[in-house]
């Protein structure tokens, strides 16, 4: 999988950034060199933005998956890094996503507490087992169309692909997501549909990140194109968190 959209700064301070990482551009990082995939984001970003973090020396607060779009906070420098990872572990950080799925979530909120640990059958998985580490995911559908929902969703642990496994066990895997979701296109005959159903990345974004104690706290990231197509296409109204 590759960028389909230059990464967007959503916010650039002194000594620490926000940004909105597109599907397809990985985050994974080797033990050799720990700061490339911060590096890989920036040079992701259009040129005007990149300049404005030249001779900077960026360094992950956190990660997204592969094909999950959405923010992530960037240190500047070595203490602000050190900074940022206290931060972001503190059980007061609300991270928020929006997610399409494939059928429609009973009942219309709740919670998904299921412990997860590896799949030992597939190393690329996780899945749920009772004897694996605890992970609580809290959901509230937004919209509902004929054969998927929009849904918001907010961890509350932070376990490898928790809301993909979660959302899975349940019944209503993410729209797009090969990993987990299993047969495509469910049961969608209309061509145009099924093409806006079928995105090439699993549609999952995370949208909003909340940080007590960091200046500014509140970061939005706006629903990507190939999830607001997904949406349109449904017929769900184009209304989402944080649009003005």
């Amino acid at each position: 999988m590759t960028a389909t959209a230059p990464a967007g700064l959503i916010y650039l301070g002194d000594r620490f950034a926000a940004i909105d990482k597109p599907a397809g551009l990985s985050l994974r990082t080797p033990k050799a060199d720990p700061h490339i995939a911060a590096r890989r984001l920036v040079d992701a970003l259009r040129a005007s933005d990149r300049s404005l973090l030249e001779g900077r020396d960026p360094r992950l607060a956190h990660r997204l998956d592969e094909s999950t779009s959405g923010l992530v906070l960037v240190a500047l420098d070595e203490d602000m890094h050190l900074e940022l990872l206290r931060k972001i572990s503190d059980p007061a950080v609300e991270k928020r996503y929006l997610a399409l799925v494939w059928g429609h979530p009973r009942p219309a909120s709740g919670t998904y507490d299921a412990p997860l640990g590896p799949d030992r059958a597939d190393r690329r998985r996780m899945k749920v087992d009772p004897e694996g580490r605890p992970a609580r995911s809290e959901y509230r559908v937004l919209g509902k169309a004929q054969h998927a929902a929009l849904v918001e969703l907010r961890p509350r642990t932070g376990r490898t692909h928790q809301l993909r496994v979660h959302l899975a066990a349940a019944g209503h895997p993410v729209v797009g997501d090969d990993l987990y979701g299993g047969p495509r296109e469910r049961g969608v005959h209309d061509v145009k549909l099924r093409a806006a159903l079928s995105p090439g990345r699993s549609l999952l974004h995370a949208w909003r990140l909340s940080v007590p104690g960091l200046e500014p706290g509140l970061f939005e990231a706006p629903p990507p194109a190939d999830l607001r197509r997904a949406v349109e296409a449904l017929g769900l109204p184009l209304a989402f968190p944080g649009d003005t």
